[in-house]
């Protein structure tokens, strides 16, 4: 088995937390806890990996990332 480090966006509000992995489009998920969340989103990029080896897709190669906060007026 392959290990990946892959960079996760982890946001709160007030349902609970939302995940996602922004180098495997369409690999999200939910969750209640931030416990919760962290192995929800473990299981979804494994099944997000298996299922593009197993259909012979590549995977993205992952380059610098780079995560910051800005403040807007609208």
């Amino acid at each position: 088995m392959n290990k990946f480090t892959l960079p996760v966006i982890i946001e709160k509000d007030e349902d609970g937390y939302f995940a996602s992995c922004p180098s495997l489009q369409g690999c999200y998920t939910q969750g209640d806890t931030y416990e919760e969340i962290l192995e929800n989103i473990k299981d979804a990029i494994s099944l997000h990996i298996e299922d593009r080896l197993l259909s012979g897709e590549e995977l993205p190669k992952i380059g610098q990332i780079s995560l910051t906060s800005v403040e807007v007026t609208a």
